[in-house]
């Protein structure tokens, strides 16, 4: 059964260097931050993977903390961008 685990963990991780290629080459701000995402998600999946390949539970904290460095590192973003909903600046440009 370890054999899948690390079968279905290298997939992931081929999917995950996919994504590297998309942060640098990506066309727009808003494809990187999608593939920074992904690159949040696949690190989870992939901690979780080993964690129960290995049987050491103290990784599932890791993966944990990752997905919620994740979720802070999106919200970051959607706060950043320029003109969306969140912009509460309230600077109007009326000319």
């Amino acid at each position: 059964m370890i054999d899948v685990y690390l079968i279905i963990g290298s997939f992931i991780l081929a999917m995950v260097a996919l994504g590297l290629i998309r942060i640098v080459r990506g066309p727009d701000t808003a494809d990187r931050m999608m593939a920074a995402q992904l690159l949040g998600t696949g690190g989870v999946a992939i901690l979780l993977l080993f964690s129960v390949a290995t049987a050491a539970p103290s990784i599932v904290d890791v993966a944990l903390l990752l997905a919620l460095l994740a979720a802070f590192a999106a919200v970051a973003f959607v706060k950043d961008v320029p003109g969306s909903p969140s912009d509460i600046s309230g600077a109007t440009d009326r000319s």
